[in-house]
């Protein structure tokens, strides 16, 4: 297994993330190798997988004694464990967003989840982040709510970089992509030079596949069947055809005068739900130049074994998406009401697994006390 595919994805202008990271990578120096030698440009954060190393590991038991012995809440351990943490991946990427101008070497993290419906406490808690951790390579994971539009816009505004999550839809991502320029709006207004500003646009792939592949299932037909795994493809080109179109357009050109970088789309939760698919189905039709993948290393390993190298044309896809589209319709199978649930879905696991965190790290702080 070499990186010759990855190389020749990312010469292509295919770009890739690693979705999760822990302090284990960071100390034993495989976050810097895949940096290096496997093409990795980006970092997001994975609550689920900070319990785990939280709870399962010894890569935290020093930092967790110390603020054991100083009283920290659960709060301010999590704090604590994740700012260190942040602020090391932050600097493994840096000098990869300085060579490249700020256009990579980004890092996205979390933050609580139960703040998705508060904008204001949404960006004051964005903004205590953006200050302590003071790299400029960092994105404040923001819900696509809403709420969550405006804290986008209002965080673009005060030059806090921002990653917006949870997007499931073209019409959610239009709207991203317009709370985008309203904040290069005022940005530029308050005199902020926009080429600083970083804005990343998440779009979930995989769950829309686990909804609709049942339905599909159920109807039973031939047509049906030819239709699995299909549907989340489809809505991804559907959203790079909205993209497109923005950042082509002429509201578009007058911030790109003006220094401005574009929005990019991130493609997230990539590996396959049902073992009948290819490993690397999802990563395989998303190769579109200018557009990064986040994957977790196995999946990153899967495509620099043997995933495809056919890079998307987007001119292309466009009107098969609406084709297939057309064809889950006449099925009765609405794309609407299952992008609108599964955004209410994303809400409700990820402030589940926040609990989870909180409640690893107070155990963990229990046994620290110990």
């Amino acid at each position: 297994m070499t990186a010759s595919r990855l190389q020749r994805l990312n010469d292509a202008g295919v770009s890739f993330w690693l979705d999760g990271v822990s302090r284990f990578l960071l100390r034993s120096g495989a976050l810097a190798a895949l940096v290096r030698d496997w093409r990795v440009s980006g970092v997001t954060t994975n609550p689920a997988l900070f319990r785990q190393a939280v709870a399962a590991g010894h890569s935290y038991t020093a930092q967790l004694r110390t603020l054991a012995a100083r009283g920290a809440t659960v709060g301010e351990a999590v704090w604590k464990l994740a700012g260190h943490d942040l602020r090391w991946v932050c600097d493994v990427l840096l000098p990869l967003h300085l060579a490249h101008y700020g256009s990579t070497g980004l890092v996205s993290v979390d933050i609580d989840p139960r703040l998705a419906d508060d904008a204001a406490t949404t960006v004051e808690r964005a903004r205590r982040l953006w200050r302590e951790i003071d790299r400029p390579n960092l994105l404040i994971k923001i819900p696509a709510t809403d709420p969550g539009l405006q804290a986008i816009s209002d965080c673009l505004a005060e030059g806090i970089g921002v990653n917006a999550t949870s997007v499931f839809s073209a019409e959610r991502y239009q709207q991203v992509a317009d709370a985008h320029l309203a904040g290069l709006e005022l940005a530029a207004r308050a005199g902020r030079p926009l080429a600083d500003l970083h804005c990343i646009a998440s779009f979930q792939v995989n769950p829309i596949d686990r909804a609709v592949d049942p339905l599909l299932d159920e109807i039973g037909t031939e047509a049906a069947r030819d239709l699995r795994g299909k549907a989340a493809l489809t809505v991804a080109r559907l959203v790079l055809a909205r993209h497109r179109r923005t950042y082509e357009g002429a509201a578009w050109q007058r911030f790109a005068r003006l220094g401005a970088r574009r929005q990019q789309l991130l493609w997230a939760a990539t590996t396959v739900h049902d073992p009948v698919y290819r490993d690397t189905h999802y990563a395989d039709g998303l190769f579109v130049p200018g557009t990064a993948s986040a994957m977790p290393e196995q999946l990153l390993w899967a495509v620099a074994d043997h995933g495809g190298i056919q890079r998307v044309r987007e001119e292309e896809t466009e009107s098969e998406a609406m084709r297939t589209l057309g064809s889950l319709t006449g099925l009765g199978i609405g794309l609407d009401d299952i992008t609108r649930r599964l955004e209410g879905d994303a809400r409700k696991a990820s402030t589940a697994t926040w609990h989870q965190l909180l409640d690893a790290v107070a155990t963990s702080l229990d046994e620290a006390r110990v």
